[in-house]
C-alpha cells in the first residue's frame, strides 16, 4: 500500500515498555508502636517500601512490596489510591503487598477510625500517623520516578529450589487433625524432626532488562519471615537481609521481594531460636535469589506482551464474627492488643457493605504473577501453578490483610491456630471463591 506521491506506508512501530522504580524508607521512628511493641531504637538495616511502575500500551501497572506485617482494609485502599494517583492509573491496576515481618508496623485505618469513634485515644498499633507519612513519601517518590522511566527490552524468568528454610507449620496427628503447630521459632526437637510437609520450595525471579543491562529483579518465595522478634527494633528479618545481600552483590539493580502464600509455612524445622539462624536463613534465601536470577531466560518484551486482569471477589466472613459482641468490646481495646474487636469489626463492616477484594494477574509474555490477599495457605499457590503448567507462574500473597489467615476448606476442620477464630476472619467456603477467582485470571481469555 502506498500513500500519496508514491511514498510507501511505514509499519507502525510497536509501543515500547518502560519501567519506573521507587524505593522509600518505611522504618518507624523511636516511640512508634509496631505490631507488638514500641520502637526502642533503630539499627543499620531498616524497612523499605519498594515498587515498580510498568508502562506499556495501557494505563500504568504498579507492584509494591512493603516491609510491614500487614496493611489491611481502608489502609490498603489508601495505599492503592495514593499510588494510583501518583502513577496516573487506577486502583485496580495497583497491587500492594507486605512481607509480613513481625518487628514492623501494621496499618488499618478502618480499625483506627472505629476506635476513635468510641473514644479510645491510645489505639496502639492502629495509630495511623506514621502510615500517612510513608504514603506521602511514596507518592512523591513515584511522581519523581515516572518523569524518567527506563526502557525495557526484555523480561526473564528463573527459579531455584531453596534448601532448608520452609516447612509446614501444621503437624497433623493420626486422626488428621492438627496435633501441634511448628511455629517459625521451634524449640521442640520432636517437631523439628517432623517432615517438611507441604511447601513450595521454589523461589521465582522475574528480571527486567534494557538490552544487556539488568534494571530490577522481583523475587517470590512462600514462607513466614520470622527468625526472632519482639525486640523493639524494626527489622526486615531474613528475607529482607537476603534482599540486602543481593543488593550488595549487584548494587546498580533494585531488588524487590514478595512473600508468597506462606500462611501455613515457616522456618520452624530449621530454626530452634538461636539468633544466629537469622543470617543462616538469609544466606539460604539469598542463594536461591541468585540462582533464580542467574537462570532467568530472557525473552523480548513488547507492549502487546503486557496485560493486566482483575477478578473482584467477595470473601465470606467467618461465622464467629458477631456485630453486637464486637461493638460491645470495642471500647475495651488495649494499646498492645493485636487481633481483636477493632480489626474484626472493620472486616465485618467491609464484607457486609459489599466490598470486594481485587485478585489480579500481571501477564508478561509467558509469565504470570498472581496477587492475593491475606495470610494465604500454600495450597493456593500450588493450585495456581498447577492450573497453568505451560506458563511460569509466581504468586504474591499478603495483599489486603483484612481477612487475616485464609486456610483451605479442609484446614478449618483440621483445627490449629491458623484457622482458629483468633486468627482467621473468613469462612471455610472462601476456598471455592478464591480458586474460582484464580481460575478466571489464569484460564479464561484475558481482556486487553
Amino acid at each position: 500500500m502506498c500513500l500519496g506521491l508514491g511514498v510507501p506506508a511505514l509499519a507502525e512501530a510497536p509501543a515500547a515498555v518502560k519501567i519506573a522504580l521507587f524505593d522509600v524508607d518505611a522504618t518507624p521512628p523511636v516511640g512508634t508502636m509496631m505490631a507488638y511493641d514500641r520502637v526502642v531504637r533503630v539499627e543499620e538495616l531498616g524497612l523499605r517500601c519498594r515498587g515498580i511502575v510498568l508502562m506499556a500500551s495501557e494505563q500504568p501497572i504498579v507492584l509494591c512490596a512493603v516491609d510491614w506485617i500487614g496493611i489491611g482494609n481502608a489502609s490498603h485502599d489508601a495505599f492503592r489510591d495514593r499510588i494510583a494517583k501518583a502513577a496516573g492509573t487506577t486502583r485496580q491496576r495497583v497491587a500492594v503487598h507486605t512481607l509480613h515481618q513481625h518487628d514492623a508496623p501494621r496499618s488499618d485505618f478502618s480499625a483506627e477510625r472505629l476506635l476513635h469513634q468510641v473514644g479510645v485515644t491510645d489505639v496502639g498499633l492502629h495509630e495511623g500517623a506514621f502510615t500517612r507519612e510513608v504514603l506521602s513519601r511514596v507518592e512523591t517518590a513515584i511522581s519523581n520516578a515516572i518523569k524518567s522511566p527506563k526502557l525495557v527490552t526484555h523480561v526473564g524468568y528463573g527459579s531455584a529450589k531453596v534448601e532448608k528454610v520452609a516447612s509446614n507449620r501444621r503437624i497433623l496427628g493420626p486422626d488428621g487433625k492438627v496435633a501441634a503447630t511448628r511455629y517459625t521459632t521451634c524449640r521442640d526437637p520432636k517437631l523439628r524432626a517432623a517432615p517438611e510437609g507441604v511447601i513450595d520450595p521454589e523461589l521465582s525471579a522475574i528480571t527486567f532488562w534494557n538490552d544487556q543491562k539488568l534494571l530490577t529483579v522481583l523475587t517470590y518465595y512462600a514462607c513466614h519471615p520470622q527468625s526472632y522478634y519482639r525486640t523493639g527494633v524494626p527489622s526486615p528479618d531474613f528475607p529482607g537481609i537476603a534482599r540486602f545481600l543481593r543488593g550488595q552483590d549487584v548494587p546498580d539493580v533494585l531488588h524487590l521481594h514478595f512473600n508468597g502464600a506462606g500462611g501455613n509455612i515457616g522456618a520452624g524445622k530449621y530454626n530452634d531460636g538461636d539468633k544466629a539462624n537469622r543470617l543462616t536463613l538469609a544466606r539460604r534465601v539469598a542463594l536461591g535469589m541468585k540462582q533464580a536470577t542467574d537462570s532467568a531466560v530472557k525473552i523480548p518484551l513488547q507492549a502487546t506482551d503486557v496485560g493486566w486482569s482483575v477478578a473482584p471477589v467477595s470473601l465470606p466472613p467467618a461465622k464467629h464474627l458477631k456485630r453486637s459482641e464486637l461493638e460491645e468490646k470495642l471500647a475495651q481495646w488495649k494499646p498492645k492488643d493485636y487481633w481483636g474487636s477493632a480489626d474484626e469489626l472493620a472486616w465485618l463492616n467491609r464484607c457486609e457493605s459489599g466490598h470486594k477484594i481485587d485478585l489480579s494477574c500481571l501477564r508478561l509474555g509467558d509469565i504470570r504473577i498472581v496477587h492475593m490477599p491475606g495470610e494465604l495457605f500454600v495450597e493456593y499457590q500450588l493450585a495456581a501453578k498447577a492450573m497453568r503448567p505451560d506458563l511460569n507462574v509466581a504468586m504474591a500473597a499478603y495483599g489486603d490483610y483484612g481477612p487475616g489467615y485464609i486456610g483451605t476448606e479442609i484446614g478449618y476442620s483440621q483445627g490449629g491456630y491458623e484457622t482458629s477464630a483468633r486468627a482467621s476472619k473468613v469462612d471455610k467456603s472462601c476456598e471455592t471463591v478464591l480458586i474460582n477467582g484464580m481460575r478466571t485470571l489464569l484460564l479464561e481469555e484475558e481482556k486487553q
